[in-house]
């Protein structure tokens, strides 16, 4: 099975917050030095800071590197605000990834199977609802992110091999495995999947629509 190289060649900070994991790690010129993982939950802005500051030299890095979605609304956007803090104060870059390539990414370095070059990933949406992506080995996506219904996403996965802590909703679907991305996977995401900006993809419309102006009319 084809691996993916490291690219991420300076000490980055990678912030992983958008599922029920919290994570953390330092990646130097491709290695891993240290790493943190917890489930926590909602417990994101509680747990983050305590462990950036439990990392070798309080986490601080040339570079950092957080997962900007699609997730839980609300660890998406703590682990961005940290993200941007952390790299204004030290001076730094900060950049995004996706955690769908990054589970992806985990679960081909992970599988038994050879002959298995292609997998759907499956992560909890909101409202019903799951983030599906399916990627071929070298994580080149076979089409767009989705938001999907349990009936559409098991469609959608087909006899894919499938991965992602969404797997509950498709009780039919193949089998698979329950998982949540770890920041210390990120040593694993080629350069070009490491450079998207560091704000959030939610994956679906805002459940809040602004309202339209009333007519002159109807005043």
């Amino acid at each position: 099975m084809t691996k993916t190289k490291a690219e991420i060649p300076m000490r980055t900070l990678v912030i992983e917050t958008a599922t029920a994991a919290c994570s953390v790690a330092l990646i130097d010129s491709g290695r891993v030095v240290a790493q943190a993982h917890e489930i926590v939950g909602r417990g994101h802005a509680e747990r983050l800071i305590p462990m950036i500051a439990g990392l070798p030299g309080g986490g601080r890095a040339e570079h950092v590197l957080v997962d900007v979605g699609p997730g839980s609304f609300t660890g998406v956007r703590v682990g961005i605000a940290a993200a941007r803090g952390l790299a204004l104060g030290w001076g730094v870059q900060v950049t995004g990834y996706s955690s769908l390539p990054l589970v992806a990414a985990a679960a081909f370095r992970d599988g038994r199977d050879p002959d298995i070059h292609d997998i759907a990933i499956v992560m909890e949406g909101g409202h019903g609802e799951v983030f599906m992506q399916a990627f071929s080995v070298d994580l080149s996506p076979h089409a767009e992110l989705a938001s999907l219904k349990p009936e559409a996403a098991r469609a959608a996965v087909g006899s894919l091999p499938a991965v992602g802590n969404g797997l509950r909703w498709l009780s039919d679907a193949p089998a698979g495995t329950e998982t949540l991305p770890d920041a210390a996977d990120a040593v694993l995401l080629p350069a070009a999947l490491t450079a998207l900006p560091a704000r959030p993809i939610y994956g679906r419309a805002p459940d809040a629509k602004p309202s339209l102006p009333k007519p002159a009319s109807a005043r």
